[in-house]
């Protein structure tokens, strides 16, 4: 039989950030390794924002720009009208094929480019981000008007997962022949590392046989590291030499400091990709606390390390796991939480497999290559 051979595509990629400049948080792992994915057989562009010279890497050409704004709808606006420029540059001779935005933040490329063949992908939204806490505030309606005016415009739309599209349905009125699931993936290399765990806890000042909880992420109401707070007073109950590291930073830090003074977290701030992956092999369970989680990258990452994982069940972590399979599923409370954290460290053993089930669904479900080619077949749906 003959093999099929795929056209080489010239896709443009817009997003706010990448791994190789200016990084915020999961979006930009995501939308570059989708981006270096594409580019195994297709001539691919990245535009995004960091104040360095062009280059390629790993077959990516990046084109950057350094955006200026008093606020972030400003500063967002410009970054667009800098990509829309850089974008012009090598729309000659080959054109672009299909054009793929990356949130709300590129909405005004989107808007100087709407008679292309256009994709934009919803990782999340300002509503799912923040719920009702900032409903009257500016910038949540600015930004809440452009994801529903990119959402209008655009000629296709994805959502990284069924949760996050049915949300953007319902907050945009997106039609549902219009938007297609397309969940993240994972490198599991990239996360999983052999340690001396041991001595890595020891690094911490935790005893190498100390049952280690780890919580990763950005310190914001959305990811609930207020709940996991809470919860820890009731796992320390239960197993007493219980201890917790919570690594990111985040408006919420210093208030979660204060009320974790008598209990055994250690806040140890921002941390390179290096110790994130030391900490996440060290680690005895991870714990995913989130109001809202669109999709959930630490799950992937977590069950590349195989390492066993309680989550909410939210959005995409209530998608992807299967219940006391492959992880253990619970509400965004406190009570709920401690419930689920003790179930784990009551049985190490269970919690190894369900670590070891983790690991098995990326490799069916969550690996780039798939995911590359679904993305495609999104490309070919798009009617110019």
């Amino acid at each position: 039989m003959e093999e099929t051979t795929v056209e080489s595509l010239k896709i443009a990629i817009f997003c706010w950030e990448s791994l190789y400049a200016e990084r915020v948080g999961g979006l930009a792992r995501a939308a570059t390794h989708l981006a270096e994915t594409l580019a195994m057989s297709h001539e691919v562009h990245y535009f995004t924002r960091g104040g360095i010279q062009d280059q390629t890497i790993k077959g990516v050409h990046y084109h950057y720009c350094q955006p200026v704004g008093n606020n972030i709808v400003e500063y967002c606006d410009s970054m667009s009208r800098g990509m829309v420029e850089n974008f012009h540059r090598f729309d000659k001779n080959r054109k672009f094929d299909f054009l793929h935005f990356n949130d709300w933040h590129a909405v005004q490329a989107l808007h100087a480019l709407q008679d292309r063949n256009t994709i934009l992908t919803f990782h999340s939204t300002e509503y799912g981000r923040n719920g009702n806490q900032f409903g009257d505030w500016w910038e949540y309606k600015e930004i809440s008007g452009k994801e529903w005016y990119g959402g209008l415009i655009a000629k296709r739309v994805t959502a990284v997962s069924a949760t996050l599209k049915n949300e953007v349905m319902q907050l945009y009125n997106v039609p549902d022949w219009k938007c297609d699931v397309v969940p993240n993936g994972v490198v599991p290399r990239e996360f999983r590392a052999e340690i001396d765990a041991g001595k890595v806890k020891e690094a911490y000042g935790i005893h190498p046989f100390a049952p280690l909880i780890l919580f990763i992420g950005r310190l914001v109401y959305q990811k609930g590291p207020d709940l996991l707070i809470e919860a820890v007073r009731k796992v320390c109950q239960h197993h007493w030499d219980a201890r917790v590291i919570v690594a990111g930073d985040g408006d919420m830090r210093q208030f979660l400091a204060e009320r974790a003074k008598d209990l055994p977290v250690n806040f140890v701030g921002y941390i390179p990709d290096s110790e994130y992956v030391r900490l996440l092999n060290a680690c005895d369970l991870v714990v995913i606390p989130s109001r809202n989680e669109p999709f959930g990258l630490v799950l992937l990452e977590a069950w590349s390390a195989e390492k066993g994982v309680v989550a909410s069940n939210v959005g995409g972590l209530s998608e992807n796991i299967d219940a006391f399979v492959d992880g253990v599923k619970v509400e965004p409370d406190p009570d709920s939480l401690a419930w689920g954290i003790n179930s784990v460290m009551d049985d190490p053993e269970n919690a190894i497999s369900l670590g070891k089930r983790g690991r098995k669904k990326v490799d069916r479900m969550f690996l780039w290559g798939p995911i590359g080619r679904k993305i495609t077949e999104t490309y070919s749906r798009v009617v110019a």
